[in-house]
């Protein structure tokens, strides 16, 4: 699979990685072994400010890759959100534990929130690391969404329990000078394996967002040795704040690099950049467009295809529809893209009856507006990217998705034709013939069918 893979090597890139690496250690050890060098400066301002920037940029990247992958199904994606999401709750409940901004006093609980979300964090970081594939990806993603809601649970308790001041967040500050310690051990190393891991995947795709991945989790691992090694206030107990915020920055300034179309693409399992399922294929256009094109103005066509799209599109995505694109007066809309709808069959023809009912809707105002009609097929896809950087796209490509789009041609306007492999997966359909339809390398003729109606949904209410 080579679709999202940039070419060429570029060696700078990996020595800039390994000189950011080595220089935070060197400076460790230098203000460790020379006391005289750790000057001491509690500027609590500085400390709010920058905690809350780090907690900010990490809250942006969980955001954004937690997005991506909901939208994609990625399970590798939603395991680094959750690092990011791990890291940025726990640090805006550090920034609040800054004595005489917004509390009174240091608490003991958001004084060693930090080291928990980063130890955490590595958790994730780990398990963002495996290779999965079909319902196994589809369980890992269900699972993510599951810790990402127990992840939000344990912050807000952990919040609680430290501004009530209930065991064992009751304690003085020394009595949790061993937090650090402890949590540090374990999560270096689990970063350290990811990082590794994420090494051998950049020298595979050589995409720059993967190598700043790589080298944040090497920082944040650093940033726990500092943790565990540094007197508050200290030159290098500033260090690891420092370090929290460039590890973060860096995997933001790596993103920002990448192509904003499919910007984590880099990050996608191979599942999903180059991976195959059984899915459904939905086309539509309006018949006789062209010749409606050409005797109405511009504007006013434009405005007849914004008020068609209005309810359309809501209509394909409400039964899960994925809008692969709309081109002109085309609509293309997959279903079971991210391997997780079984019933994708029965969704994709339900889709496209409800859109041809909204859409008729609109046209009963305008008796001159050509109608949709709608192709349905079911079949084997590759669903990937495409393209690379000034054009790239996640769709799906095969004989499936060709098919679809000779079914759609087959429609009458207002209709829904489907393929013989979509009737055969939704029994409840009541239908007539259409004819069959001869394609170019197929041996045996595709069977058209046109949906009249379903039984109703049991899912819908009446």
């Amino acid at each position: 699979m080579t679709s999202h893979r940039a070419g060429g090597r570029r060696p700078a890139a990996p020595v800039a990685a390994a000189t950011a690496v080595a220089l935070p250690l060197a400076g460790l050890a230098l203000l460790l072994g020379f006391p005289r060098l750790d000057l001491h400066w509690a500027h609590h301002p500085a400390h709010f400010w920058l905690v809350l920037a780090t907690a900010a940029v990490s809250s942006v990247l969980a955001y954004t890759t937690g997005d991506a992958a909901a939208r994609r199904g990625d399970a590798r994606l939603s395991h680094v959100s959750l690092a990011f999401l791990a890291s940025a709750g726990f640090l805006g409940l550090h920034a609040l534990a800054t004595p005489g901004v917004l509390l009174a006093t240091s608490n003991v609980g958001f004084a060693v929130a930090t080291p928990v979300g980063v130890a955490i964090g590595s958790l994730f970081a780990l398990r963002s690391t495996t290779e999965v594939a079909g319902a196994a990806a589809v369980a890992e993603v269900a699972l993510a969404r599951r810790l990402r809601w127990g992840l939000l649970a344990v912050m807000a308790l952990w919040a609680a329990v430290s501004l009530l001041g209930l065991p064992p967040l009751d304690g003085p500050p020394a009595q949790m000078e061993s937090v650090p310690v402890v949590l540090a051990v374990p999560a270096v190393v689990l970063y350290a394996v990811a990082s590794w891991r994420y090494a051998h995947l950049w020298r595979a795709r050589r995409e720059g967002v993967l190598l700043a991945v790589c080298t944040a989790y090497i920082l944040l691992a650093e940033a726990l040795v500092a943790m565990a090694l540094a007197p508050t206030w200290r030159v290098s107990w500033w260090e690891w704040h420092v370090l929290l915020l460039v590890a973060f920055a860096l995997v933001a300034v790596g993103a920002r690099r990448s192509w904003h179309e499919e910007r984590f693409a880099a990050l996608y399992l191979e599942d999903t950049a180059a991976g195959h399922r059984e899915a459904s294929v939905l086309f539509a256009d309006l018949q006789g467009f062209t010749t409606f094109s050409e005797d109405h103005p511009s504007a006013e066509v434009t405005a007849m295809l914004n008020d068609y799209f209005a309810v359309a599109v809501p209509a394909v995505v409400r039964r899960g529809g994925d809008v692969d694109r709309i081109i002109g007066d085309a609509l293309m809309v997959t279903f079971n893209r991210r391997g997780d709808q079984p019933d994708h069959a029965e969704r994709a023809v339900r889709a496209a009856l409800e859109l041809q009912e909204a859409t008729a809707r609109v046209a009963a105002g305008h008796s001159d507006w050509p109608r949709f009609r709608v192709g349905v097929n079911t079949g084997p896809i590759s669903v990937g990217l495409l393209g690379t950087h000034g054009a790239r796209t996640h769709t799906v490509i095969g004989d499936t998705v060709n098919t679809a789009s000779r079914i759609e041609g087959h429609a009458p306007a207002g209709g829904v034709a489907v393929g013989a492999a979509t009737l055969a997966a939704v029994p409840g359909a009541r239908t007539t013939p259409v004819g069959t339809l001869r394609l170019k390398g197929r041996t045996e003729p595709v069977e058209v069918h046109l949906v009249l109606s379903l039984e109703p949904d049991p899912s819908t209410p009446a």
